[in-house]
């Protein structure tokens, strides 16, 4: 019996040695989270999430970055199994914002059901494998528009500004649109609030850098009817023989060459993946990788090219007392409610996106203080007349919004102007934020050099909701 004890207990140890050693994140926890075992890797990568220095609670120190994983891991189905594989995780450590940093750090998380009480994660640093893949991409994207020989594509010179400089039977093959396009900038293929002036030209200044500059998604043909389509723009070759590199030459020379392409038939294929990896599980919008992400490159192009970039934080008021008074489902179903009309009020081109719990952001790249707090308050006018069915009857709800502004501007001492970045963005409309809720709620404040902070507004503005 001696023996028997001794060889469990060896092999118990040689087990958690094992997962000591092992070159991933492993944490073993119970059903609601709470942590029974965790090895180095996974306290190195979960540390700088941890508010208080302890990670007792998997869910909730990655609850700020993935709010749905306690959702998705009770909801699921079966008694043990995956839960999802390989989710990306987009955050930023405290020492990262210290450093100034922009590129923000990605993590793997693939979780599994071991039983009806335990669940195992297995967390991994992708940050270089994503940043190849993305790339990777690009590379595939380019060859496979130059090289696949079919007829659902538009061939577009553009002169340096943007505009078309001549017309072909392929414009109007793809696009419907006539000889009248000559001149007009190539944003006449994008729904109007899809791009701004200020996009137009950062899509140039892309492909100069890079080689090419492409993206995805609607697209407007001459009937006002919409596809879903890829543009690709690159540089001309050998534009200094052909003199095209002096400022002087006449307008509407060939600068750049563009390729239209109607993809609608990969539309669905498109979406899944966009889904699966940018977007929040349970209202659809944006998630915090895709708002990041999103808010790098707008402001590296606003460190290119000044303009203003908006950001404005919605909290749904009193959330909590909806979930006591209405359970969770209900307010789930006011969260969706909101999302639906954050997705109504905004333009395409805005990233409107869920950060976690009740916080919502929208950032509005080209906008002003003046249009980002008619946007918020649009918005709030709104919420505070719909209704959300329940069991327990109709929910009415409202939401506070702060609002800050980048104007491009500023100075560059780490906490002003766009060299400020984006954690500054968000400390600013994270204050006007609360000045609304001490307000009263239901209200739009914008932030002000003045605006005092969070430690500075009496506690009672600052509870739950």
């Amino acid at each position: 019996m001696d023996d028997s004890v001794e060889q469990l207990r060896a092999e118990h140890e040689a087990l958690i040695q094992f997962l000591y050693l092992a070159p991933v994140g492993l944490v073993q926890a119970g059903i609601d989270g709470e942590i029974a075992m965790i090895n180095p890797i996974s306290a190195q990568l979960l540390m700088p999430l941890s508010s208080d220095g302890c990670l007792s609670n998997l869910f909730t120190a990655l609850e700020g970055v993935a709010p749905d994983l306690r959702f998705q891991c009770q909801h699921y189905p079966r008694a043990n199994g995956m839960v999802f594989e390989g989710l990306h995780i987009h955050l930023r450590s405290a020492e990262q914002q210290r450093a100034g940093k922009q590129a923000p750090q990605i993590l793997s998380l693939t979780l599994l059901k071991l039983d009806q009480a335990r669940i195992m994660a297995v967390i991994q640093d992708v940050t270089a494998e994503v940043r190849r893949e993305r790339q990777l991409r690009q590379s595939d994207a380019w060859l496979n528009a130059i090289l696949t020989r079919i007829s659902d594509y538009a061939l577009v010179s553009l002169d340096r500004s943007g505009r078309i400089c001549d017309w072909n039977e392929s414009i109007g093959r793809v696009t419907g649109f006539g000889e009248h396009v000559i001149g007009s900038p190539y944003s006449i293929f994008y729904p109007q609030d899809a791009m701004t002036h200020e996009h137009l030209c950062d899509r140039l200044r892309e492909a100069e850098r890079n080689g090419w500059s492409l993206d995805e998604g609607l697209r407007l043909r001459a009937d006002g009817s919409q596809f879903w389509g890829s543009v690709l723009i690159a540089p001309l070759p050998d534009r200094e023989a052909f003199g095209l590199d002096d400022p002087e030459a006449p307008g509407y020379e060939p600068y750049y060459c563009l390729i239209l392409r109607d993809i609608s038939d990969k539309r669905a294929a498109s979406e899944r993946r966009r889904q699966a990896a940018f977007c929040d599980h349970l209202t659809g919008l944006a998630n915090r990788r895709a708002f990041f992400e999103a808010a790098e490159l707008e402001l590296d192009r606003a460190a290119h090219t000044p303009r203003p970039l908006a950001l404005i934080l919605f909290d749904a008021d009193l959330f909590k007392n909806i979930n006591d008074r209405y359970g969770h489902p209900a307010g789930d179903r006011v969260l969706c409610d909101l999302a639906e009309a954050l997705r109504d009020s905004f333009r395409i081109v805005d990233t409107v996106a869920r950060l976690g719990g009740e916080e919502f952001a929208v950032l509005l790249p080209s906008t002003g203080a003046q249009e980002a707090l008619a946007g918020a308050e649009r918005l709030r006018a709104l919420v505070a007349t719909r209704l959300v069915a329940s069991d327990q009857g109709e929910i009415a709800y409202t939401v506070s919004a702060g609002v800050a502004v980048l104007d491009g501007q500023e100075g560059e001492d780490g906490q002003d102007g766009v060299r400020g970045g984006i954690d500054a963005l968000i400390k600013r409309a994270d204050q006007a934020l609360y000045l609304a809720k001490g307000r009263g709620r239901n209200r739009v404040a914008c932030w002000t050099p003045d605006l005092p902070a969070h430690e500075d507004i009496p506690k009672r503005s600052r509870d739950a909701g």
